[in-house]
């Protein structure tokens, strides 16, 4: 038997150990901030599969270590989820992690503790076949990404001091490559008016006025933005809308808006902020990229711009070839090589610190953020397989 068929028998050989412990991982509660006890219990299935090192890093990423060797490749996964939201809305237990008719169910199945678990596998699996004397392997349950997307990673090369030649994301792909994604920012806008009495409302200078009718010309921008072909085309929208005056019966003097701005291959931070500074000029009106400032579940506080840069490899990339290669010979067919539609930690891995990335992983991107998660376990049984192999021929 080859390695890819070793590999591949292996993973099935493990598919109710990958899928028993993602079971585990979704009965810990783990939003962004609050991950301990789920990286606790990430640290321990990686010692128990007999990683050569495993620890806790001060953000409280769990990192797990196979090799010692010059060449450098990671996996990431997040281990944080968002909120249940409207119980109502599961028809099921979010934090049951129910194995039941193909599937794991539960909070975060697929966005994205599968792609750990799964990863767990294929270290154990590459402990049991060996891997080459040139190479390490970093597996790493990375936390606060649903606050702060690629925030764990800036950690990760500034203070672990980890950069490595290749990084495989883990987020759902429904087992297709991905290379790339749009961008994001963040933007505030405040307006500052002029209170007067309600009475007469003439007297005052309306805050809210000024915001609504940059909120009109922002949803006309929106309908104007870049587009380029592979990634498709930038957007934005009013995402929050807050005010404030002396009272109820005044002429509000202050508001503010919240802008969720997407940003497409040809976009960037200098574009998007002039694009709105241009809207509000004439007003009393302030154009700001916000700050993300989070203190961890280790009690450290970190932080970073909200600015979560566009990133794309070709498709000709040898990260990307050699995933295409590893898939049709683990599976005898060709994958889908495309996209995601929302933003990962690939944001400061590839589009800060230039490192090529890899987008596999299992469960279907639809399913995050929505009730009723779950993932099927015949893609955790794939994931598993495709990270050992991967790693193993590269």
């Amino acid at each position: 038997m080859d390695l890819s068929g070793r590999i591949l028998e292996l993973a099935n050989h493990y598919e109710s150990y990958t899928a028993s412990n993602l079971s585990k991982i979704i009965q810990l509660k783990s939003l962004s901030c609050g991950e301990k006890e789920v990286s606790y219990a990430i640290k321990k299935m990686m010692e128990e599969a007999d990683f050569d090192d495993v620890f806790i890093d001060g953000l409280g990423n769990v990192i797990g270590r196979i090799g010692n060797g010059k060449k450098i490749i990671a996996i990431d996964g997040h281990i944080d989820t968002v909120d249940v939201g409207n119980l109502n809305n599961w028809s099921f237990d979010p934090f049951g992690g129910e194995i039941k008719d193909g599937f794991v169910h539960g909070l975060g199945s697929a966005d994205q503790s599968g792609g750990p678990a799964a990863f767990i596998t294929a270290g154990k699996i590459l402990k049991e076949i060996g891997i080459k004397n040139d190479l390490t392997i970093y597996f790493i349950g990375s936390v606060m990404e649903e606050d702060s997307d690629g925030l764990c990673w800036k950690y990760i090369v500034e203070e672990d001091k980890i950069k490595p030649d290749c990084v495989i994301i883990t987020e759902p792909t429904n087992l297709n490559i991905y290379r790339g994604h749009r961008g994001r920012m963040e933007i505030e806008v405040s307006f500052f008016g002029l209170s007067a009495h309600g009475a007469a409302p003439e007297r005052g200078k309306n805050a809210i006025y000024m915001a609504s009718k940059a909120a009109l010309e922002i949803e006309k921008l929106n309908e104007n933005l870049l587009k380029d072909q592979f990634l498709g085309k930038g957007s934005i929208t009013v995402s929050e809308i807050i005010s404030s005056s002396p009272s109820l019966c005044a002429v509000s003097d202050f508001c503010k808006i919240h802008l969720d701005r997407r940003l497409t291959f040809g976009e960037d931070r200098k574009l998007a902020l002039e694009q709105i500074e241009k809207i509000v000029e004439g007003m009393d009106a302030k154009v700001e990229l916000l700050h993300y400032n989070g203190k961890s579940f280790t009690g450290l506080n970190y932080g970073m711009e909200k600015y979560y840069p566009t990133w794309v490899l070709e498709e000709n990339h040898p990260v990307i070839q050699k995933g295409v290669t590893t898939y049709s010979q683990l599976f005898n067919a060709k994958p889908i090589v495309d996209k995601w539609t929302f933003s990962t930690n690939g944001v400061v891995i590839s589009g800060i610190y230039k490192i090529p990335v890899i987008g596999f992983g299992p469960g279907n991107e639809v399913m995050a953020h929505a009730p009723n998660e779950k993932v099927p376990i015949e893609h955790l049984v794939k994931a598993s397989a495709f990270y050992a192999y991967y790693c193993s021929i590269f």
